[in-house]
């Protein structure tokens, strides 16, 4: 399958990259951490669109011209990003006039075998401090219907017996939650954290996600009600829901 151009994720957003100092509900530079590099970026958000399902392996992805259009960065960039993730296993390339470059079939088991305990911990924080604060700015001030879609994804998530639908259900959940307390901008942040971890760290196993989804209910209840400690607890609570 051939991802139509224009649809590398649904974290492109016109504008600046980067929210402006003081934009938005929430200033990401008092976040630990540091802004990833152009290579990074290209290959959390190769690896948060695998996740996401809009690229399965096998698919080709789209050209790098295309990327560094939709991701900002230069083309050599993307190209770059590109090989490095053709050694590591995680893309392959294929010559002709069917080639390009695609999701390995392997794709889960390298991503197994790069796992990194310490760093996905690292991030897992950074995110967890990232809703806290959105929480904790945005509790009884969300309209109650801008929190309809982040409703649907947990209903959703209850329906679902397919372990790879519930993982995507699960993401969107956490961008969507993102864009509703935050904007466009803490969205592009929040991609930038699940992006990376998704390349630290397997998939949670379907029971793990089914345990969180109910921390994610309790999360939108408090938030209409206006109850800033039990909102953030169930963000903290949903974190402590350890992998199996």
């Amino acid at each position: 399958m051939v991802n139509a151009p224009g649809k590398f994720g649904p974290y492109n957003q016109p504008g600046p990259a980067r929210p402006a100092p003081g934009a938005g509900a929430l200033d990401t530079r008092v976040l630990p951490g540091r802004t990833p590099t152009g290579s990074e970026l290209v290959r959390s958000r190769i690896a948060l669109r695998v996740r996401l399902q809009s690229a399965a392996p096998g698919d080709r992805l789209p050209d790098a011209g295309v990327l560094a259009e939709e991701l900002r960065v230069s083309e050599i960039t993307v190209r770059r990003a590109l090989e490095s993730m053709c050694q590591d296993g995680l893309l392959d390339r294929r010559r002709g006039r069917a080639g390009g470059t695609f999701v390995a079939q392997e794709w889960d088991t390298v991503v197994t075998v790069m796992h990194d305990p310490a760093e996905a911990a690292s991030l897992e924080a950074v995110h967890v401090l990232l809703e806290c604060g959105l929480v904790s700015h945005a509790v009884g001030e969300v309209p109650d219907d801008r929190l309809d879609g982040l409703r649907t994804l947990v209903d959703e998530m209850n329906r679902t017996d397919l372990p790879a639908q519930l993982v995507e259900l699960e993401t969107r959940f956490h961008l969507d939650l993102a864009d509703a307390l935050g904007g466009p901008g803490i969205r592009e942040f929040a991609a930038d954290i699940l992006g990376r971890q998704c390349l630290l760290v397997p998939a949670p196993a379907p029971e793990v996600v089914r345990a969180r989804n109910r921390h994610h209910a309790d999360l939108l209840d408090e938030l209409v009600r206006g109850a800033m400690a039990p909102a953030v607890a169930a963000v903290k609570a949903h974190r402590d829901t350890a992998p199996a």
